[in-house]
């Protein structure tokens, strides 16, 4: 009889990027022949220094579905402008019914904020924000309405250059 092997341990490689498992839901689809199961992943990712990206993946077993929507959240990242730590200037995001206020805070305030915006603001790189969630709390929407209050902000040095004139002159 021949020796088998040892298998080796899976090792995950790490491309820079943190993630975060915001929520998983049970689905349930009723059918003839009884109830199906299935599972909706909703991911954060982020390398903390200012790319982040979210995504949703569906499968019938939990893991299959986390790993579905990380891969979707790395395909879809986005770059996040930090001004000493903190956003550029205040934003609101909206996305269905719910708004998100972000606004920059002193350096040592930390992260304030609650729900799923503290994830995705978490995971940007950002290290001082107060936030606040307004509406509906449901984290998939809270997500996507962060990441509409990210993606509306804007530098100094880019405002210049959209109205083509120098930082000073602003």
């Amino acid at each position: 009889m021949a020796k088998r092997e040892e298998r080796k341990p899976r090792v995950e490689v790490s491309d820079g990027f943190d993630k975060k498992l915001v929520e998983v839901r049970r689905v349930v689809k009723v059918v003839k022949g009884g109830r199906t199961l299935r599972f909706s992943a909703l991911v954060v990712v982020g390398n903390k220094n200012g790319q982040v990206g979210y995504g949703i993946g569906k499968a019938a077993e939990v893991s299959v579905a986390v790993e579905k929507a990380t891969q979707s959240a790395k395909k879809n990242l986005i770059t996040v402008p930090i001004v000493n730590g903190t956003i550029p200037h205040e934003v609101v995001g909206k996305f269905s019914s719910t708004s998100i206020i972000m606004l920059p805070s002193k350096q040592g305030t930390g992260i304030i904020a609650g729900g799923a915006a503290r994830a995705v603001l978490e995971l940007s790189g950002i290290k001082d924000i107060t936030a606040k969630n307004h509406g509906s709390t449901n984290k998939i929407n809270g997500v996507k309405a962060t990441f509409k209050g990210l993606l509306s902000l804007r530098t100094r040095e880019q405002i210049a250059e959209l109205r083509g004139k120098s930082v000073e002159e602003i």
